[in-house]
């Protein structure tokens, strides 16, 4: 006997019964194995009766049906892909969790993959979609996607991006209203008393930055605020942009009592930064941040926030390549969903200093 240092113990493992299989579930229902096979791949030829029986026998014997034996027989792998766009921002996990979570409900699996903002990882994401025959692939990168929109149209698979358009029938649009919610954060802002606001931006090279910055101005403009260009500063979505942008306002002789930030990682950063920097948010700076990200109820204080919802953003991307996947050629299908957006405010935004409440 080899002695490694362990004190040997007796095995209690418990012998298992062999696992189930469609023989065994057609036994049980006393039904053939093709109305087993007809069943689990949802055939209209299966009477309501019939497929009770087998369902409820598949329950019984804790029987898994064989997925990849499945698709070659429906010719459907039931697999969505969905790209997102850096798996390090808490927004795009909860995102994932959503998506997942609507189409198991409604019997698919998906394939999850992210860009890291790198146009060669990108392309090794599609190829490995398209390896695993998915019926369709949600791109979530938020304008990172073009360099790879012919490659999967060459192989007809059906699309849905989130803010770009195309005129490809099997292509879907998700369009995100942050006109809505960034007007609420300005004129929340603006009813403080802030006269001064500021913004940190995304990176110019992705569209839906660049929507987010112009729908801060165009709200700027419909409150009759001024907007000083020194203080609307690009940044690149993370943490350690948003410190950086806070120091750039900082270096002002005098800065913004208000900032916005592009995202809430962003405005997490200046949150730290601030603290740093011996400011009080929101005493001596109000702080508003934009998803509403799980984290951001637990920062000090609370992030008051524009809430982008990944529940609804899932919702519409799974609904898009569910019709593209089961519509009949010619069918009718939607073509562009709507996510709207809308102001959560909590503590990290008040009057700035010196201003009557």
């Amino acid at each position: 006997m080899l002695y490694d240092g362990c004190v040997p113990r007796k095995g209690t493992r418990k012998t298992v019964a062999k696992a189930a299989d469609i023989r065994t579930v057609a036994a049980l229902a006393k039904v053939s194995i093709a109305t087993v096979s007809r069943t689990i791949n949802g055939s209209p030829a299966v009477s309501d009766r019939l497929s009770k029986r087998v369902w409820q026998a598949i329950e019984q014997l804790k029987y898994f049906p064989n997925t990849h034996a499945r698709s070659l027989v429906s010719g459907r792998s039931r697999l969505f892909g969905i790209i997102v766009e850096n798996i390090t921002n808490p927004f795009f996990p909860e995102l994932i969790q959503s998506f997942e979570e609507v189409a198991v409900a409604h019997g698919y699996e998906i394939l999850v993959s992210s860009s890291n903002s790198d146009p060669a990882i990108l392309t090794t994401c599609v190829r490995r979609m398209l390896e695993r025959k998915v019926e369709g692939v949600a791109m979530l990168t938020f304008g990172e996607e073009e360099p790879v929109l012919d490659q999967l149209a060459v192989h007809d698979i059906p699309l849905v991006l989130a803010e770009f358009k195309l005129a490809d029938p099997k292509t879907s649009t998700i369009l995100l209203d942050y006109t809505t919610g960034l007007k609420a954060a300005v004129d929340h802002l603006a009813g403080l008393g802030h006269r001064k606001i500021g913004f940190l931006a995304g990176p110019h090279t992705i569209h839906s930055a660049i929507t987010r910055l112009n729908d801060f101005r165009t709200a700027m403009e419909a409150a009759k605020l001024p907007i000083e260009k020194a203080w609307v500063i690009e940044s690149d979505h993370t943490m350690r942009g948003g410190v950086a942008g806070f120091e750039r306002l900082q270096s002002f002789e005098k800065g913004p009592t208000a900032v916005i930030c592009s995202n809430d990682i962003t405005a997490i950063g200046v949150l730290r930064a601030a603290y740093m920097a011996g400011l009080r948010v929101p005493q001596d700076l109000s702080v508003v941040g934009l998803d509403d990200i799980d984290f951001a109820e637990f920062t000090l204080p609370p992030l008051t926030t524009i809430r982008l919802s990944r529940a609804d953003l899932a919702r519409a991307a799974f609904e898009a390549l569910r019709q593209q996947a089961e519509t009949a050629p010619g069918g009718k299908l939607q073509r562009e969903f709507l996510v709207s957006t809308n102001l959560v405010v909590r503590g990290s935004t008040a009057p700035p200093a010196g201003a009557h409440s």
